[in-house]
């Protein structure tokens, strides 16, 4: 067990808290959490306020006191921490500038489609990851000032995840749902059906040959895949609590099944800059999820 909590000296609400953090893995984190009857509501990204009262119970639990600064040390070391600029609180107004670049003249769309992203049940699919693909899409395509030039693809990514409930349905509901709100804002006919049909190829992330604004937002979607160990674990773990109601024999079966997929299923990524950035980190770490889920399997 790598548990790990600082002094309470973090004062709020008539008294003090202490950050309680796993430096091995967020699941670990929530576990130990739920057994000692910690509520949900105190995890915030990639730590547990506990108040005073509760530290030595904790102690006594397993966690290991450190002073706060090498708590942070450690947990930034794990790669779990997560950076003030990248909560997903904070990106609202980057966000909205990005919208801004579109040149829509739409902010009320921007504003709503920010608020289907900054919804409660998400935990991957946020406003973090939205600004990713948007910020993979402009490693692809040159950087953020070719939005205009890629402006279908740059619009499905805003719209790709807007619906996301968990089901087999979202990828058609969040295209029915661009489809339902861009005409009428002086964005040609084409282009919205390009949208629309864009936002439904992210169901499969497989476009066919010579289809490069497939290829585009595919590859975007799917950068998080090759991200540093760490990183990539914090999207694993990250995604299994979006699944949470889900039991975990169940959820360990259908995951693999999935990761097998993306490993079977040829390159993963379609795009020549895409296969040259992320490749081979991304099968990477897909092999050592898949191996670690297929360890939990009876």
């Amino acid at each position: 067990m790598s548990i790990l909590i600082d002094p309470p000296s973090w004062p709020a609400h008539g008294t003090l808290f202490s950050h309680l953090v796993s430096d091995a893995s967020l699941r670990e984190l929530h576990a130990f959490a739920r057994d000692r009857g910690l509520p949900e509501r105190a995890f915030d990204r990639d730590h547990y306020d506990v108040p005073l009262e509760r530290y030595d119970d904790l102690v006594a639990a397993g966690a290991v006191p450190l002073p706060a600064t090498e708590l942070v040390r450690r947990l930034i070391a794990s790669g779990l921490r997560v950076r003030a600029k990248e909560r997903p609180e904070r990106l609202d107004a980057v966000l909205l500038a990005r919208w801004d670049a579109l040149r829509l003249d739409a902010p009320e769309l921007g504003r709503e489609l920010l608020g289907c992203w900054s919804q409660e049940q998400r935990v991957y699919h946020d406003r973090a990851h939205l600004l990713a693909v948007l910020t993979a899409l402009d490693t692809l395509t040159g950087g953020a000032s070719s939005a205009q030039a890629h402006l279908p693809v740059y619009l499905a990514a805003w719209f790709h995840d807007a619906v996301y409930r968990g089901t087999a349905t979202d990828e058609e509901d969040s295209a029915a749902l661009a489809s339902a709100r861009l005409p009428g804002r002086g964005i040609a006919s084409p282009v919205v059906d390009e949208v629309v049909r864009l936002v439904l190829l992210t169901k499969t992330h497989k476009p066919a040959p010579g289809d490069g604004a497939g290829a585009l937002l595919c590859d975007a979607d799917l950068e998080v895949l090759a991200r540093p160990k760490a990183a990539y674990r914090r999207y694993a773990e990250a995604v299994r609590r979006e699944y949470a109601h889900v039991p975990d024999a169940d959820f360990t079966r259908g995951r693999s099944a999935i990761l097998r997929g993306l490993l079977d299923g040829g390159s993963l990524y379609s795009s020549e800059p895409g296969r040259a950035l992320w490749e081979d980190a991304a099968r990477a770490n897909l092999s050592a999820e898949l191996a670690e889920l297929e360890a939990l399997s009876p």
